[in-house]
């Protein structure tokens, strides 16, 4: 049997897919020809990476977009010993872990044994001055606090301030969780984001607990990789090397403008080169607000829920100094800036320090992050004024009076989709709307990191082929029977 494929998107999502297509057919027998799609010049979406030269023995490694993925979820990072990668993996310096958070104006180390927002270790805790007294002892009702009796969504502000207090919320929940999915706290899905902690409530009635014999599980458990991990020589090594070892047809710089559906069940697709091609399956991995208007004439109730989903713009800053420059250096991976304190910016990663590599020895790579729901009013910023109020943030809290060596700032316009309560219930619904034959896939949907891109892409591979193959039985048998 042979199957047409289409894929459009080349983003970590439709690379991934094309790559677990060869893998299907080399596993199966079937011959799975298929044909990925980019509209931009290059491949990979947000998951790109720059080397700078001229300072220093070695270059800057620069990421635009993510600097690592999860581990925790591990589908990146096999995806990453597939394609023979293993010996390029990089772990984070996790000796120099700790973690800041701007309490009135300075850097304040997140308690040891913190994990997301849930405290682990009693004394580190208790002696952090990030935590008033009140709220400390608000924090430690969450091992009486009894858990929620429904498996309802609702807002992760609602759900760390039912088991934590609004300081916990304000201080520790809104900077680090919700800066993650750069999201309002107040409308951010629990289930769809933080799942786990749901499920530690309901299995072990407190957070504390639960993440106390996850932990415990842990050790016992085999070695421990680092939690989070990238390339030597950034992420966008992953797209290299997928783009390397991909045998499809791979076109940039062609736009989809239609997608139709014709009478055997499979589609035609013309494209703005005047191309047509035709599928008997199409996965869709552009942002939700473009599969809307491909699919509209398709599933024009699948098109609005997609219309639907929120997308916010963010950005972030590289710039490069001498160590000798930082006369208040952080000891960490970075600094996250809870909204209370009313900055311009919302966090900023020590580049240099959370992996080895990133910068010269004598010198220090900083990475701060604007825009999202906290700071879209940074986002209007031109480029001029915005390093002006870098600087100048850099200097408040670092106390770094030199110019940068350089820098370089990327903007991701309406890049990043925003997952509201009952996020989960709407992106079922749009999968159930769709016709046959037509998938989506990425970013909007199920996760936004790396490895939930990955695993999105394997998923939708091997539903879509169990659906062709099923498809092409039934109609293989009707016609032996006539």
């Amino acid at each position: 049997m042979q199957f047409h494929i289409a894929i459009i998107g080349g983003g970590i999502t439709g690379l991934s897919a094309a790559w677990y297509l060869q893998q299907q057919a080399q596993q199966t027998g079937l011959t799975l020809p298929y044909t990925l799609l980019e509209q931009s010049q290059r491949w990979g979406g947000k998951v790109l990476t720059e080397q700078l030269d001229g300072v220093g023995k070695q270059p800057f490694v620069v990421e635009a977009g993510p600097d690592a993925f999860l581990t925790q979820k591990p589908w990146a990072l096999q995806l990453a010993h597939e394609l023979g990668l293993a010996d390029r993996l990089l772990a984070t310096n996790d000796a120099a872990r700790p973690i800041y958070v701007l309490h009135k104006g300075r850097p304040v180390a997140l308690p040891d044994g913190m994990q997301l927002v849930v405290p682990t270790r009693f004394m580190p805790f208790a002696l952090s001055p990030l935590i008033s007294p009140m709220g400390k002892l608000r924090m430690a009702l969450d091992l009486v606090v009894p858990a929620k009796p429904d498996d309802e969504d609702e807002a992760l502000a609602d759900f760390v301030r039912r088991r934590f207090g609004q300081e916990a919320a304000d201080k520790i929940a809104e900077p680090l969780m919700a800066g993650i999915y750069s999201a309002d706290i107040e409308r951010q899905s629990l289930l769809a984001t933080f799942p786990r902690l749901r499920d530690m409530e309901r299995q072990y009635g407190s957070l504390i607990r639960g993440m106390r014999a996850a932990l415990a599980k842990q050790k016992r458990g085999a070695a421990q990789i680092a939690a989070f991990m990238s390339f030597q020589n950034g992420t966008q090594e992953l797209v290299q090397a997928l783009v390397a070892q991909l045998t499809g047809n791979l076109q940039l710089g062609v736009k989809v403008k239609q997608i139709t559906r014709h009478s055997d069940g499979g589609y035609t697709l013309i494209l703005d080169d005047n191309q047509v091609l035709h599928a008997q399956a199409v996965l869709i991995t552009t942002p939700a607000y473009v599969t809307a208007q491909l699919i509209q004439p398709l599933a024009p109730q699948a098109s609005q829920y997609l219309t639907a989903i929120r997308y916010v713009s963010t950005g972030t800053i590289s710039l490069a100094f001498r160590q000798s420059d930082i006369q208040r250096p952080l000891s960490g991976f970075g600094l996250i800036i809870p909204a209370s304190e009313r900055r311009p910016i919302n966090a900023i990663t020590v580049a240099s320090t959370k992996f080895d590599g990133r910068a010269p020895d004598d010198c220090v790579l900083l990475r701060v992050f604007f825009g999202g729901s906290r700071t879209p009013q940074t986002m209007q910023l031109n480029d001029n004024e915005l390093v002006r109020v870098v600087c100048q943030e850099l200097k408040t809290i670092f106390g770094i009076q030199a110019q940068p060596l350089f820098h370089r700032i990327y903007r991701w316009y309406n890049a990043n989709p925003q997952y509201d309560i009952n996020h989960l219930d709407q992106v079922a619904q749009i999968e159930a709307m769709l016709p046959p034959g037509i998938y989506v896939a990425g970013s909007a949907y199920r996760g936004v990191g790396l490895p939930d891109c990955v695993h999105q892409a394997e998923q939708m591979v091997q539903r879509m082929i169990a659906q062709l193959i099923c498809v092409n039985s039934v109609g293989a048998r009707r016609y032996a029977q006539t």
